[in-house]
């Protein structure tokens, strides 16, 4: 008998079984979840109880992917045109800082205007969607995008555009994922009021606060060197006395996902410009 190959052929059974029980663990729990206990109040009379409201949910009834991309490495011949002088900065060269020696005039400084000259002025601009505004900073962030789907909060898939009191856009600052391809293990999306009670029971819904909006993208699950793991994430914003919070929770497992430091380097890096 071949002891090394039984051997070999006993640890990968063990291990395809590990992995099925691991699903079927991950099924049951999410099952669990969303089964009301008799006796017990549902989740919409505990929401409006606590008049937690929200409009129209998203359709659930599809399937979604996880999907992998590379950190592009940006090179000189990435800008070509002679208006812009581009300085690769970051680290293995994933980030750069254009400036533009004639400064891009706006038609507005609406978030149509906006995305417009970002499609027509950056590599690739077509595959980032407009995130925020701040008209007071004068600055717009945009998170990439696969079809309709944001990669939310990803440092490695942004775009940062600055204007100045003229409506001309005087840089940016970007970084972008490449070989984007999906994973082929289909997963089901976790419905939208099963989200909400998932929030709900950890406390993250308050009294008297108000679902704006529920849209799918995806967010980072983990590293492997320049490759990149994104998960398909529901994204959802609460307002509540005229703040509003955001909140992630992995589309197809139901955990909430913390993705704040990313939000805070996003938020507040400096822009170096007066």
């Amino acid at each position: 008998m071949d002891w090394n190959r039984t051997k070999s052929i006993f640890i990968f059974v063990f291990l395809i079984l590990n992995i099925f029980l691991y699903y079927f663990y991950l099924n049951r729990y999410n099952e669990a979840q969303s089964v009301e206990i008799p006796g017990e109040k549902t989740i919409e009379a505990r929401l409006k109880e606590d008049n937690i409201t929200y409009g129209s949910l998203p359709n659930s009834n599809e399937f979604v992917v996880y999907i992998t991309g590379k950190v592009h490495k940006f090179t000189p011949n990435d800008f070509t045109k002679s208006n812009q002088q581009a300085n690769i900065i970051g680290e293995d060269d994933t980030l750069v800082h254009v400036d533009f020696l004639n400064p891009v005039k706006l038609r507005n400084d609406d978030e149509t205007s906006i995305t417009e000259f970002v499609r027509a002025n950056v590599k690739n601009g077509d595959s980032y969607a407009l995130w925020k505004v701040d008209r007071e900073q004068r600055t717009a962030i945009f998170f990439q995008k696969k079809g309709n789907r944001m990669f939310y909060y990803n440092e490695s898939a942004l775009l940062k555009v600055q204007w100045n009191v003229d409506n001309e856009v005087t840089m940016y600052e970007q970084t972008m994922l490449d070989n984007i391809e999906e994973m082929e293990k289909q997963e089901t999306v976790i419905p939208p009021l099963q989200i909400i009670q998932t929030l709900y029971n950890k406390s993250l819904l308050k009294p008297d606060s108000h679902i704006t909006q529920m849209k799918l993208g995806y967010s980072t699950m983990g590293y492997l060197t320049q490759k990149q793991v994104l998960v398909p994430t529901w994204e959802v914003q609460v307002k509540l006395d005229g703040e509003t919070e955001e909140y992630f929770v992995n589309a197809s497992e139901g955990n909430v996902i913390e993705i704040q430091e990313n939000k805070q380097e996003g938020e507040e890096e400096d822009w170096g410009v007066e």
